[in-house]
């Protein structure tokens, strides 16, 4: 009969389970995010060389190494595989939590009585001693039912906040990816701008050698002379400049690949680094699907809905059974004399909260809030990706047609200072003339060195905000 009503309890749990975890959980569903057909930048183009792998899409063998070295070491790539570690552990005991815990627990212990109790008056009669021992082996075994999912629901959780994470890896990597190399584009701006000043020093003291030889032949007054030595100053001033953030860009590089401060080799110049890549042909916004912060975001949201439904079969009853067997004895001799010394037991036991009901509530309650913000953040997330590929895709356009207008530029200053020397030399332009075209070829060169320097960090920049390759 016991048995009968055993097997009608699991039963009854096992429909319990299908009918009323359908009726209790609510399924993930992606958010609407409409996302648009196009950028702001109407380009056409294909998309299939959009993700590329960063070793593919970056051409510089300094740069690779470069690259894999922070991979390697950098410390905030490193203490997210550690969480990633953690996160892996609790999945693998979610998937475990479904087994029922088993316990062994064996003791002795002696017990004087007190005369006046009735196991007092009794145990000296049956035992013929002042106390009563008891020694004790059981076996305890303990199942919940699953009637509600809970097993189903934590394994989703521990599953997406360990992708999560991955993707937050993921995330990472791009980022100090694209950190490197922008700080190692800049190493070679800042070279490049210590190049024009030593050539803008050079030409500054060939003409200031020409003024002297007029000074003293008495053909220019001590004014020209001061102006073009000024004009030297003026590129003399550059190099401690560069110099300094030259050491300051070798030590920010040096941490991101988890190294002390060192020197930083690089090759190339800026616009040898100039990519073939078509990274602003054919931009489909659903490829910013493919984007780990997307990804991570989602995944966050697959975690918080198991966790929301979890908190609201917290509300439900629970039902559990705990057989256990064992054997018992009050002498040691016949503590294990079996069949005689065994014991058995059964248990079902059916709990519901009471009291705590509004704390379970609340706790529902603030669970899909908790969820209804993160739909919210996932959205925002959306919006800042189509911003950031936008403002990468305006900033390379506006720079390449900055680049081409300065090129045109470049041209004409370099004429002008032939021109203007010759005139010089000739007396038909005055020395203010000639410093002037100096400085103009000066502040145009470093201009060309800033602008090639956007060119090639929004060229990255469009790399990472459309999900770009990290294998």
């Amino acid at each position: 009969m016991k048995i009968f009503n055993i097997k009608n309890m699991l039963l009854f749990s096992a429909v319990s389970s299908a009918m009323m975890s359908c009726a209790t959980r609510s399924e993930y569903k992606k958010p609407e995010l409409n996302i648009p057909e196009n950028y702001k930048e109407q380009i056409q183009v294909t998309g299939d060389t959009i993700v590329l792998p960063w070793k593919t899409f970056f051409k510089d063998p300094t740069l690779i190494s470069l690259i894999e070295k922070s991979l390697e070491k950098n410390n905030e790539i490193n203490t997210t595989l550690k969480n990633i570690e953690q996160l892996d552990l609790v999945y693998k005991q979610a998937k475990n939590n479904i087994m029922p815990t088993v316990d062994f627990n064996a003791g002795a212990n002696r017990n004087w009585v007190s005369k006046n109790s009735l196991n007092g008056s009794l145990s000296e009669q049956f035992t013929g001693t002042k106390y009563i021992d008891d020694y004790s082996a059981v076996l305890k075994l303990s199942w919940e039912a699953d009637i509600w999912g809970k097993t189903k629901l934590q394994k989703q959780a521990a599953k997406a906040d360990y992708f999560s994470q991955k993707e937050n890896l993921n995330a990472l990597k791009s980022r100090i990816i694209v950190q490197v190399a922008q700080a190692y584009y800049n190493l070679i701006s800042l070279d490049e701008q210590l190049k024009i000043a030593e050539q803008n020093i050079e030409l500054s003291t060939t003409t200031l050698k020409m003024m002297n030889l007029q000074y003293k032949a008495g053909q220019i007054n001590s004014l020209a002379i001061q102006q073009s030595e000024a004009q030297k100053k003026t590129a003399e001033l550059l190099i401690p400049l560069a110099n300094q953030n030259i050491s300051i860009q070798e030590n920010a590089l040096s941490i991101l690949c988890g190294e002390y401060p060192q020197k930083i080799e690089r090759s190339n110049s800026l616009k040898q680094m100039f990519t073939d890549n078509k990274l602003s042909e054919g931009v489909p916004a659903q490829l910013l699907s493919r984007r780990p912060d997307l990804k991570a975001v989602e995944y966050t949201l697959i975690s918080l809905n198991s966790k929301t439904n979890l908190a609201k079969v917290a509300m439900y009853p629970s039902l559990s059974l705990t057989p256990q067997i064992g054997a018992n004895s009050y002498k040691i001799n016949q503590w294990f004399d079996l069949p005689g010394s065994l014991t058995k037991t059964i248990a079902a036991n059916l709990a519901a909260p009471i009291l705590q009901k509004r704390q379970f509530k609340t706790a529902y309650e603030t669970a899909v809030i908790e969820q209804e913000k993160t739909v919210i953040n996932y959205k925002q997330t959306m919006l800042n990706a189509v911003n950031e590929v936008s403002d990468a895709l305006a900033k390379q356009k506006g720079t390449s047609e900055r680049i081409d207008l300065l090129q045109q530029k470049t041209n004409i200053l370099d004429k002008g200072i032939n021109d203007a020397v010759k005139l010089y030399k000739n007396g038909m332009a005055t020395y203010l003339e000639v410093i002037t075209a100096q400085n103009n070829k000066l502040q145009n060169d470093l201009e060309m060195v800033n602008v090639s320097l956007e060119k090639l960090n929004a060229e990255v920049d469009l790399y990472r905000a459309l999900g770009g390759g990290i294998n």
